[in-house]
């Protein structure tokens, strides 16, 4: 029995479909995890310091202690500063557990973002322990 070529034409675009749905699939699955929102940069993690080298998004830095809690549901910490005691940035991070600094004297890098109840708000990208 020989198959029409109609039938075989389709049957080798059938083929070929599935082939590059396949490949495509083995190369996404095989290439490395992004960051979203880091434009270059990498990632270090050393026992004193932690997060992205992208100094391009996280440009600004504060030096102080790290605490617990935002201002008013404005960041989910904050960071007593060095420079003015009786101020504080607030901070998020998209990259860094905050949470593993708290009580330490350090330095962080960020980005600012402007906060409706807190002067200071930044999204912290890098951690780096002062003492």
């Amino acid at each position: 029995m020989v198959l029409a070529p109609k039938v075989w034409i389709t049957g080798m675009v059938v083929l070929i479909v599935l082939l590059g749905i396949g490949g495509g699939y083995l190369l996404f699955r095989a290439s490395p995890p992004q960051v979203e929102g880091l434009s270059t940069g990498i990632m270090i993690k050393t026992d004193k310091e932690v997060g992205s080298t992208d100094t391009k998004t996280f440009r600004d830095s504060a030096v102080g202690i790290l605490k617990k809690d935002g201002l008013n549901g404005e960041g989910t910490h904050h960071l007593v500063l060095d420079s003015n005691p009786k101020n504080s940035a607030y901070l998020i991070s998209s990259v860094v557990d905050l949470d593993e600094f708290v009580d330490k004297h350090v330095e962080v890098w960020g980005e600012t973002f402007d906060g409706s109840k807190a002067s200071w708000l930044m999204d912290v990208g890098r951690v780096k322990i002062l003492e």
